[in-house]
């Protein structure tokens, strides 16, 4: 069981380092930026689970993106030692105009129980904001 275990974290950690596939030039690139010790990544491009959550590659179009964001909130205070907690959020970008060969990027902050996200395009210009689904402790 542990050989398992073992394998099933190395297979995990060799996803990630792995490198990102070739861009194709037909598709639209959507990157994913978030601050040190915080996790954003995708998860859905139109209802459709994603095996690699690092990024989104979309035809031309209206697309509806959803990504997952974790990060820590400390909690504590009156001589109580700091409690950490990870909070996972997951929000919904919709966006109608992507074109193909441009770059994208969806960036995301935490907001105290709660999180913020855009998409931007090449020049940096705000799209589309993020929408919060739900965030918790899940």
């Amino acid at each position: 069981m542990r050989y398992l275990a073992t394998f099933l974290l190395l297979l995990l950690l060799s996803a990630c380092a792995a490198p990102l596939p070739p861009r194709d030039p037909g598709l639209a690139w959507v990157e994913l930026q978030s601050s040190a010790g915080t996790m954003l990544m995708a998860e859905r491009l139109n209802g459709e689970r994603l095996n690699d959550g690092r990024f989104f590659q979309v035809p031309g179009g209206a697309h509806e993106l959803l990504v997952r964001f974790q990060y820590e909130v400390n909690r504590g205070g009156m001589g109580i030692e700091a409690e950490s907690r990870q909070i996972t959020c997951q929000i919904r970008l919709r966006y109608d105009n992507f074109v193909a060969g441009q770059r994208y990027r969806i960036e995301a902050r935490p907001l105290a129980m709660k999180a913020q996200a855009w998409l931007y395009d090449g020049q940096r210009n705000v799209l589309a904001r993020g929408k919060v689904m739900r965030c918790g402790t899940f």
